[in-house]
């Protein structure tokens, strides 16, 4: 038997080396959001104008090649409006968290997201989870457990506000968590350049008053040294990255899947540091990346795929509306 018809036979296997491969892809320019992020939060605190440079960037692009197809919308803006909504205050929420509380904690209770996906993938979208998948989830926060462990000695500190810093992680994450099960199923049934267009254009309309009432004032007076503009420029390409890469892992892995593999992210930071900053990783780094790995290999060698032909009967009433709206004859968005 030679190895392509081997590798042909084994379709799960390959299902999952992909799986793995794309959510690296994701994790490591989210590492890269980050980093951008950290380099221009050191000059100016300005969260929200941050992300609007990465949706300015989505709109721009996704847009226009909606444009030149003359494509029209396959979902209602306003369920558009309401994932552009949750997914600039998750971002915010959570960035402005390091301001009270410490890199340690931010870390920890961002894991949230995956438990608030499970909950809301289970009620809204009727997935269901098997003992070995909730193993493998519990192994990937070990892994990332062991990061935090080596960090707690260098990066500890409980920041001015403790309890508010974790309040806003926790309501970040579930931010984050609807963001992306919101994205979850739009990717899977419909068009994908129309769900990256409509995060970028709805997340910048959301961002953009936002910006003139709570940071307006910090913009004008901030020094704009190239530096900035470049961490800024950094922060808008590793953000259309992210947001390229994230709806393609979304659909073939589902939001539980998608955000037990960005728990690598923090990995991906540490080798980012190593070899910009000649810093020294803690062999932890290495076990914990490991656990991660073997973790996400659990979860995804014990998911059931669904059938294709099977995934509008699973919906549940709530995002069956979409599809509803969208029948109703003479209806401007079908």
């Amino acid at each position: 038997m030679n190895s392509g018809s081997w590798w042909r036979k084994n379709d799960g296997l390959r299902r999952t080396i992909l799986e793995l491969g794309l959510g690296q892809f994701v994790s490591f320019s989210l590492a890269m959001v980050a980093f951008t992020a950290s380099l221009a939060s050191a000059q100016v605190d300005a969260p929200i104008s941050l992300s609007f440079s990465t949706y300015l960037f989505l709109a721009v692009v996704y847009g226009s090649v909606m444009l030149y197809r003359r494509q029209k919308l396959l979902v209602p803006w306003y369920w558009y409006l309401l994932l552009g909504f949750v997914d600039v205050h998750g971002n915010y929420l959570v960035n402005k968290a390091y301001q009270f509380t410490s890199i340690t904690s931010v870390a920890i209770l961002d894991c949230w997201t995956i438990g608030w996906s499970i909950i809301l993938t289970r009620i809204f979208l009727g997935t269901k989870y098997s003992l070995w998948q909730f193993f493998g989830a519990a192994v990937c926060v070990l892994g990332l457990g062991l990061v935090l462990l080596s960090d707690s000695g260098v990066g500890g500190g409980g920041g001015s506000k403790p309890l508010l810093g974790d309040f806003l992680v926790i309501a970040g994450s579930l931010f984050y968590a609807m963001s992306n099960v919101g994205e979850e199923f739009c990717v899977k049934r419909k068009n994908l350049t129309e769900v990256i267009a409509m995060i970028g254009l709805f997340g910048m309309l959301v961002s953009a008053p936002e910006i003139l009432v709570l940071e307006r004032k910090t913009l004008v007076s901030v020094n704009w040294s190239t530096g900035l503009i470049s961490s800024y420029a950094g922060y808008a390409v590793a953000g259309f990255l992210f947001y390229t890469l994230a709806p393609f892992a979304l659909k073939m892995s589902g939001a539980t899947m998608f955000n037990l593999s960005l728990l690598t992210s923090d990995m991906w930071a540490v080798a980012i540091r190593t070899f910009i900053y000649d810093q020294k990783v803690d062999w932890l780094y290495y076990l914990a990346f490991l656990l991660v790995v073997v973790g996400i290999l659990i979860y995804s060698r014990t998911e059931e795929k669904p059938a294709p032909e099977a995934e509008d009967e699973s919906l549940s009433p709530e995002y069956s509306l979409i599809d509803e709206e969208n029948s109703i004859p003479g209806n401007p968005n079908k």
